[in-house]
Order: structure tokens, then sequence, then C-alpha cells
């Protein structure tokens, strides 16, 4: 597939900020003083809010969008676009009652709550494609919840290094982002030896019902690029996958790990600091590369050539 970066930013600010609300949550919740409260959910509103303006670009007809909701009793995007408008305005009036210091436990709950379907919503979108076999399954709603939580965990450990560098809070999240980001790591890699190891479903046989089993492709389905062409093939060479994927192991995952515990063990809170901006660029490059690698039926008539 075609990675558009629109949905790309959408997808990855998205998970982040819902991870930074429910650590935020969860923390409270359990009765921990979170310095700055206020602050962390004023950020994760602004990065919903960009998220949100990010998924317009991917649109043909902006204007419509409203209409996106209408297919909500069969349409997992229908209920996202209904989920995410609902998560957002929760998570100001959340910040809104921290900053005049009001504490509202069932209004955290429902977040909790809605931070999860939201994730599930996001991830069936592609989870439900059966003719895309790498989304196909369960380790995309698994991912895209690991590593949602993973980034907005490391987000709040880098904006307490930031903004109240000896807060208890910093040094109690800093072990739980680090166990989610080897977690994540984990399953990422799950998710990638179970691509690798499939074999198309379809074949130029059962495409074209021709029986014989010499049948072979001599020419590309197109000669000059059309929406098929573009839209359903990452039009990359393999050099720059594999680079993608280096990238994405190094930054979204070994460097955060070494950066939280480096800034743990030294008290140095400006390499904390560092562990989500460089984890944010890896989680750009998973994005990609989890977009990327899923192979539509159709290219084996537009993008192959036997």
């Amino acid at each position: 597939m075609h990675p558009a970066p629109s949905v790309i930013s959408f997808t990855t600010l998205l998970g982040a900020a819902q991870g930074l609300v429910v650590a935020a949550g969860i923390a409270t919740l359990n009765g921990a003083d979170v310095p700055q409260l206020a602050a962390l959910l004023w950020i994760a509103v602004v990065m919903l809010i960009i998220s949100l303006g990010a998924s317009f670009f991917h649109l043909g007809h902006p204007e419509r969008a409203w209409r996106a909701m209408a297919m909500w009793r069969t349409s997992w995007l229908s209920r996202e676009v209904i989920v995410l408008p609902v998560f957002i305005a929760l998570t100001g009036l959340w910040a809104i009652l921290a900053t005049v210091g009001h504490a509202v436990p069932w209004l955290t709950l429902l977040l909790l709550a809605l931070a999860a379907i939201l994730w599930i919503c996001t991830a069936m979108i592609y989870a439900c494609l059966k003719f895309i076999q790498e989304w196909a399954h369960p380790l995309t709603l698994i991912n895209y919840t690991l590593l949602g939580l993973a980034s907005g965990v490391v987000l709040l450990c880098s904006l307490l290094a930031l903004l109240a560098p000896d807060s208890q809070l910093l040094a109690a999240a800093t072990p739980w982002a680090i166990a989610l980001t080897i977690l994540g790591l984990g399953c990422r890699s799950l998710s990638l030896q179970r691509n690798a190891a499939l074999r198309p479903a379809s074949t130029l046989q059962s495409a074209t019902g021709i029986r014989q089993g010499n049948v072979r492709q001599v020419s590309m389905g197109m000669s000059a690029g059309a929406f098929n062409t573009r839209e359903f093939f990452h039009g990359r060479r393999s050099f720059f996958v594999r680079n993608v994927r280096i990238l994405m192991f190094g930054l979204c995952f070994v460097a955060p790990v070494i950066l939280l515990a480096t800034g743990a063990r030294t008290d140095s809170p400006w390499i904390t600091v560092l562990a989500f901006p460089i984890q944010y660029a890896g989680l750009l490059a998973e994005r990609w590369l989890f977009f990327a690698q899923a192979r539509h039926p159709q290219n084996l008539y537009y993008q192959t050539v036997s």
C-alpha cells in the first residue's frame, strides 16, 4: 500500500496522545501526585486536535467528512469518527477541571474506557480487511494499543523531566515506559516475522480463471500511471524499505530504552526529555512500514511482471 503522510501523522499523534491521557488517568486514580496535570492534559488536547486536522488531508472532499458517521453500524471508520471528537471534548473538560483544581474520578474512568474503544476502532479499520493478510490479524490491534501506550508513557516521562524533573511520578513511570517499549518491540517483531512468511492467497490462475499451471504475466496491467498503480503500492526499492525497518527498530525501541535508563541512572533529565522526540521519529518509520508492507491483491496484476 502507499503510505499517506496524513494517515501516518494522524495515527501516531493520536496513539501517543491517548497513551498520555491513559498514563495520567491511571496515575491519578492510584492516588499519585501528577505534577503539572493541567499542562499535560492541554498538551494531549493539542496533539489530539492536530491529529484530527491531519486526518482531513487524505480526504478527497474534506467538507463531506461528517458523512463518515452515517455508517456506524458496520464501519469501524465511522465509529472512530464518532468516538474521537467525544474523547477530545472530554479530555478538554478534564484539562479545564484540572486547571481549576477539581478532581472528577468518573470522568477519568470514562476517558480510560474511551481510549480503549478508540484504539480498537482505529486498529480494526485495518484488521477487518481480510484481503490484506498483513493487517487481518489480532497483532494489528495489539500493536496499535501497545505502541500507543508505550509512546504515551514515554511522552509522560519526557514532559515530567522537562516540567518536574524531581517528581516521584517520573521515577515511577520510567520503568513502565521501558517495559512497554520492550513489549512493543516484541509484538512488532512477531508481526514482522508473520508478514515475512505470508504468501499471496490470490494467484494469476485464480484471478483469471485459467486453470493451466504455466500462466505468466508478461506486461504490467497499465503502461502509464493511474490510481491503481499509485495508491496500492509504495513504489520504493527493497533497499529503502530495509533502511526504514532499521530506523524503526533503532529509533522507536532501542534508543528510547537506552535514553530512559540512562536518564534514570544518571539523574539527568535532559536525556529523558530526548526519549519521546526520538521515539516519535521511529514511530513514523514504524507506521510507514505498517502501510508499505501491506500487499493488495491487485498488485499481482498492476505491479508485477514475471
